[in-house]
């Protein structure tokens, strides 16, 4: 099967979908409004091909309309990719940007995945609600990862969404002993998200310095993982807060090297104020770590609350705290929901499987 894809290629997401789908057979066309950076990232696979467009990430990024009208120059390079390329359906993933590529493309069949924010954030104005909805509306399919992001999809379309829940490499995150970067005696909690204000790492920040206040004798880390604006924030806040010895901003890393760092927790959280899914959380249920996440958007539906985690409300510092204080005082516990996470995975978010539901959603449009 030929398959265009219209997303970033610098997304893992997009590398995840592309590479599972080539092992497949499938032969693969990425169409990115991206920089070309990274692209050897598919160079072991000859059945896929990366275009791309060059626009700045902060171009890519932006919800001005004045921005998303840049990529209309795109729409002449994507109808000649058609042409050359002759796939036998199209996929954007995400509504907005590439979805509008994808609908004036005017390409049968068609297929959009909402991503989160092209649903929750990018429709602020009449204009822009407007616009969502004449994408939707070309789409032969509608897909989203989670039940409540497609909810609010349905706000914008009439149409039945599917639910195609993003899936974990139950192989690669695995529970394994590894060579820690923490002393045996310390008590680890940590967390795999972008360095923004939406994803609540000062939250977490404030509830882990309560913790350690309640065990002074005691040596308990912090592990930040990911990059992104808000880091010279966070840091000052850290270094404010006395906490500068005990929290690691470990950076940016690549999805081969998370699964080491998720076996070296005891506790992974995610304490987001706005959230379309929770893969990181999985990847941490898969490694069979106990998760405390907030009640925003997708986080629910990827725990079994008080079975695999515990869920507090979002920016609420002394829930983060009772909870964190619960599972630092029970280890059965921990081991418990450890367990339990992963046994969701494994029936529910299993990325083979999820990959097999796709492959059936393609072959029942073509």
């Amino acid at each position: 099967m030929k398959l265009l894809l219209l997303s970033d290629h610098l997304s893992s997401h997009t590398e995840k979908w592309a590479k599972s789908l080539a092992r497949k057979d499938f032969e693969i066309v990425i169409f990115s409004l991206s920089q070309k950076t990274a692209t050897h990232n598919y160079n072991e696979y000859s059945n896929i091909k990366v275009i791309c467009e060059n626009y700045r990430a902060n171009t890519v990024a932006s919800g001005s309309l004045l921005q998303k009208s840049l990529y209309l120059f795109s729409w002449f390079r994507l109808k000649k990719t058609i042409r050359s390329f002759k796939p036998d359906l199209v996929h954007a993933h995400y509504a907005s940007s590439y979805g509008l590529l994808g609908a004036l493309s005017g390409f049968h069949p068609f297929i959009i995945s909402v991503w989160g924010s092209d649903v929750f954030s990018f429709p602020d104005t009449y204009i822009k609600a407007r616009l969502l909805r004449y994408n939707l509306s070309k789409a032969d399919r509608l897909l989203s990862t989670s039940h409540v992001m497609a909810a609010e999809t349905s706000k914008y379309t009439n149409k039945k969404i599917e639910i195609t829940p993003f899936g974990i490499d139950v192989e690669k995150f695995r529970p394994r002993k590894v060579e820690s970067v923490f002393k045996p005696t310390d008590f680890v909690i940590g967390t795999v998200k972008s360095l923004e204000r939406i994803y609540g790492i000062d939250v977490l920040i404030s509830a882990f310095g309560k913790l350690k206040s309640s065990f002074p004798g005691e040596t308990i880390k912090l592990l930040v993982i990911g990059d992104g604006s808000q880091r010279k924030v966070l840091e000052k806040q850290v270094k404010d807060s006395g906490l500068a010895d005990d929290v690691v901003f470990q950076g940016a890393m690549s999805q081969d090297e998370v699964p080491k760092y998720l076996n070296m927790l005891h506790i992974f959280v995610a304490l987001s104020r706005s959230e379309s899914f929770g893969v990181s959380v999985l990847e941490a249920s898969a490694c069979e770590k106990p998760v405390i996440v907030s009640r925003v958007g997708g986080l629910p539906e990827v725990v079994d609350e008080g079975i695999s985690g515990l869920i507090v409300e979002s920016e609420n510092v002394d829930e983060a705290y009772n909870a964190l204080l619960t599972l630092k005082n029970d280890g059965e516990l921990r081991n418990k929901m450890g367990q339990a996470g992963r046994r969701k995975v494994l029936n529910s978010f299993n990325f083979s499987s999820n990959v097999e539901l796709m492959i059936k959603i393609y072959k029942n449009l073509i």
